[in-house]
This record gives structure tokens, C-alpha cells and sequence, in this order.
């Protein structure tokens, strides 16, 4: 019997990692014949990051991790560290690969190198693939809409010579094969729109035609628009293969316990479907002014609330949010004795097990794609608030191409690395989208029960995502024919 094994490299940073290890959970549990090596590269410690990898290794014999040396950020090129990480670590890729092929051929039993499975961001890493004489795959940790995006940005400026950046501020809707709505300017990605960052994406996006496919963490029913706008041009495979969620919550259980065990006692105690749970994901942080117009806007909104407040990094630093050492410091005054009895203020927080609680009938979130794929798995509507990346344009596909949530403002954008001038949403706009959220219609929850129903269908036996990872696994075996 052959054995294959494939070489993924995430990019840094915990919310493209767990994805990506779930999908390769979802390889080896379906096909004895796989293993799994990742190449770890680490921007600096992260206890989090290591409980998780610890976990998955204990509980996967065929999952295995390997860290490559560290590289510490140029704090004066803050915008451009990821890239120049990635190309730095080609080097160590390539001196670990060589082993793995060196011990596959001298042992008969060790599996064959297959093929590297690379993060969106790792682009470079295909020459090394090349190198070695196999095929590269993407990993899009991301929907199959801004995949679709995309390539069809970069064809429209390749063969067009149409610059996307000059889309910047225009209330101009642009008709896309990846939704069946126009698309207003307003909700493109940051990156499409900033001359800065436009032509490395235009670059990856030249590059991701080059690999031999592409696995996307979605599912056929959520976004067939888009899965079918692939079959035009010259674009690879695409395997959709989700909703790829960490359920278990791998490596946070011990560390997590106690902790959870205030929260959901809290939740218990709370009526049915009552609570609107407000995070922003591993990334979203606001300063004080902010932070005192949510307060505002959910005490106004009269709904019980349980609020994952965290605080930016300085400015000009990348850096992920941390929890406010004295959340009273920065809420409005007498804010957390008035709503003592309706609300809840906590750190960072056990997501999938808040969504799951049925005490919870509403989640303001900023759109992260795993975040969107959770509220729907568990059937909890979303009132949206993006910040940066493609979130706007996840926003506008829950509330306009999808109808399965509602808006606090749906354009709203900042910079991934704080410049110290976001805009400030109001209270009342908060107020607003938290009542149009919990006060949602009958018509719109059953469309989302009805999607979650589906979301959770695809992965089982015969599922439409089961179906396209069996043929992914069969495109990788084929390679060692």
C-alpha cells in the first residue's frame, strides 16, 4: 500500500492555523494512507498557539509538527513583515523537506512526498514545491466569493488595465461572477483598494493559476454563485470542503475550564435565545471611545449581552488585542452596576461554546470567515461589523446575497495596523443593529436554521464536502501513480 504524505505551511497566527489543521485531521481520519507534516513558522511565543499544536500531536499520530526558526519583526516595516518572513523561511522549508524525502528513501514503510499544502499568503513556497517535483495545492482559509474576487480583480487589471485602487471612496456597484448581487465598491477588500497592497495580491492571485488546485473552507449550498464562476478561465480545481470548524476546541479545554465555567453558568441563568454575544475575533480590539459608544448602545438596546472587550495593541504595532487589565477604566461610568443583572464583560472567550449555548440568539461580529461558519453551524444570526481584510465583503454576503443577518455598518473599515484614526461607530447606530439583531423575523431564522442544516449535511457520508475531499485525496494519490 503507498503512502503519501503532504507538507502544509500555514501562515503565523492562530485563526489560518486551527482551519488548517482541521483540514488536515479531516485527510488522515479519512484515508490511512496520509500523513501530515506542518512547517511552523512563529512570529514570536505564543502559549496559545503551543497548547494546540501540543494537543492535536497527542491526539493525531499521523499529524506531526516541526517549528522552523524564529524571526522577530522589523518593527519599522510592520506592513511588509509577513511577506519577508515567508521568503526567509524558504531556506529552513527546504532543509526540512530534504530530510523528509531523504528518510522516505531509505525507509520502504515511510510514506512519499506528495505534495505541499500551502496558505494563502505562502505563495513562494510553490517554487520550492517545484523544486522538489510536486504539486502545490492553496488552502483558502477564506470564503470561495473572495477567492472568485480575486482572479477576477487581477484578470480585469492584467488584460484590462483596470487599477481596482481607483474604486477607492466610489459609490459605484461593479457586476462580478462571484455574486448574484452587484457589489458596491465600498464593501471591496482593503487590499484591492490600497496601491500599497495591491500588487502583492495581484501576485498571488497570478500564482495561486500556477498550483494544482485549491481547497476552500466552504460548502457548495452557501456559495454555489461563486463555485460555479470557477469553471470559466483559467483557474485551478477548487475543492470545497467545509464548514471546517474547530469544535473541540483542541489544547484550551484545561486552560479554558474555569474560566468557561463562570461564563456558562452566567448563560444558564439567562431566558432562552435572550443574550447577543459581541466579539471581534483574534485581531478586534477598540479603544476607550469606542468601547463607551458599544456600552452605550447596548444598554439603550434594553437586550441582555455578553461582550468579549478587549483592547487594541499600540499604534503602529503588530500585535493581537489583549484583555483590559480594568474593563470599569474604559466603560462609561456606573455602566457595570446598571447592567450587573443584563450583562456579562469578559476577556477573550471560548467562541463555539457561547454560539452553542441556547441562551444565545444573536452575535455582532466583524465577519472573519471561521466566524461566520461558526454562526451558522450553530444557527445564531449575525449583526455585522467589519473591520479589515475581505470582511466587508463577507458582511455584504451574509446580509444582502444571503439574507441570514443584519447590518451595524457594513462598510466600516480600519487598518490592520492601527494608524490611531478609525472612525467611531455611534451608540445609537450600536443600539439599532443589536434590536434589528435579537428582534429578528421569523422568515430570516428559518433560513438560517435551514442553512445551518445544510452547513453540517455537506461533511456527513454522501455530503457535498465529503464528496470533494474523497476526490482531493484521490488527485494527491494519483501523483505517486
Amino acid at each position: 500500500m503507498k503512502k503519501a504524505e503532504l507538507v502544509f505551511i500555514p501562515t503565523p497566527g492562530i485563526s489560518h492555523l486551527v482551519s488548517t489543521v482541521e483540514v488536515a485531521k479531516l485527510l488522515v481520519d479519512r484515508d490511512e494512507r496520509l500523513s501530515v507534516t506542518f512547517l511552523i513558522m512563529k512570529i514570536r511565543s505564543d502559549p496559545k498557539i503551543d497548547r494546540f499544536i501540543n494537543s492535536v500531536s497527542t491526539a493525531c499520530n499521523r499529524i506531526r509538527f516541526i517549528d522552523l526558526p524564529k524571526n522577530e519583526p522589523d518593527p519599522n516595516q510592520p506592513r511588509k513583515f509577513l511577506y519577508s518572513l515567508i521568503e526567509t523561511q524558504i531556506p529552513h522549508v527546504k532543509d526540512e523537506v530534504s530530510k523528509l524525502v531523504s528518510q522516505s528513501e531509505s525507509s520502504p514503510d515511510s510514506p512519499t512526498l506528495s505534495g505541499f499544502v500551502l496558505d494563502m499568503f505562502c505563495t513562494p513556497m510553490i517554487d520550492v514545491a517545484n523544486e522538489f517535483g510536486v504539486p502545490s495545492y492553496i488552502f483558502l482559509t477564506s470564503g470561495a466569493a473572495f477567492l472568485s474576487l480575486q482572479f477576477y480583480v487581477q484578470a480585469l487589471h492584467d488584460e484590462q488595465k483596470v487599477d481596482p485602487a481607483e474604486f477607492k471612496g466610489s459609490d459605484a456597484e461593479l457586476v462580478m461572477p462571484c455574486l448574484a448581487n452587484p457589489v458596491p465598491a465600498k464593501v471591496l477588500p482593503s487590499v484591492l483598494l490600497n496601491k500599497e497592497w495591491l500588487p502583492t495580491m495581484l501576485h498571488q492571485a497570478r500564482r495561486f493559476r500556477e498550483t494544482k488546485g485549491i481547497i476552500i473552507n466552504t460548502f457548495e449550498e452557501l456559495e454555489s454563485h461563486a463555485i460555479n464562476s470557477f469553471s470559466k478561465g483559467n483557474i485551478p480545481p477548487v475543492y470545497p470542503v467545509g464548514p471546517i470548524l474547530n469544535l473541540n476546541r483542541d489544547g484550551d479545554c484545561d486552560e479554558e475550564s474555569d474560566k468557561y465555567k463562570d461564563i456558562k453558568q452566567w448563560l444558564d441563568d439567562q431566558p432562552l435565545s435572550s443574550v447577543v454575544y459581541l466579539c471581534f475575533g483574534s485581531m478586534g480590539g477598540f479603544g476607550e471611545d469606542q468601547v463607551k459608544e458599544i456600552a452605550w448602545g447596548l444598554e439603550q438596546s434594553g437586550h441582555r449581552f455578553l461582550w468579549s472587550l478587549r483592547q487594541p495593541p499600540p499604534q503602529g504595532k503588530m500585535e493581537p488585542p489583549s484583555d483590559y487589565t480594568n474593563p470599569r477604566d474604559v466603560l462609561p461610568e456606573g455602566f457595570l452596576d446598571r447592567t450587573a443583572i443584563t450583562g456579562k464583560i469578559i476577556g477573550w472567550a471560548p467562541q463555539t461554546d457561547i454560539l452553542a449555548h441556547p441562551s444565545v440568539g444573536g452575535f455582532v461580529s466583524h465577519c472573519g470567515w471561521n466566524s461566520i461558519l461558526e454562526s451558522i453551524w450553530f444557527g445564531v444570526p449575525i449583526a455585522a461589523w467589519p473591520l479589515y481584510a475581505e470582511q466587508q465583503l463577507n458582511a455584504f454576503q451574509m446580509i444582502v446575497e444571503l439574507g441570514l443577518g443584519v447590518e451595524i455598518k457594513m462598510d466600516y473599515r480600519r487598518e490592520f495596523i492601527s494608524d490611531g484614526n478609525e472612525t467611531v461607530i455611534s451608540a445609537g447606530e450600536i443600539e439599532r443593529g443589536v434590536r434589528c439583531l435579537m428582534e429578528l423575523c421569523d422568515e430570516k431564522r428559518e433560513k438560517l436554521k435551514e442553512m445551518s442544516g445544510k452547513s453540517r449535511k455537506a461533511l456527513e457520508n454522501g455530503g457535498s464536502s465529503f464528496t470533494w475531499l474523497g476526490r482531493f485525496i484521490q488527485d494527491t494519490m494519483d501523483h505517486l501513480k
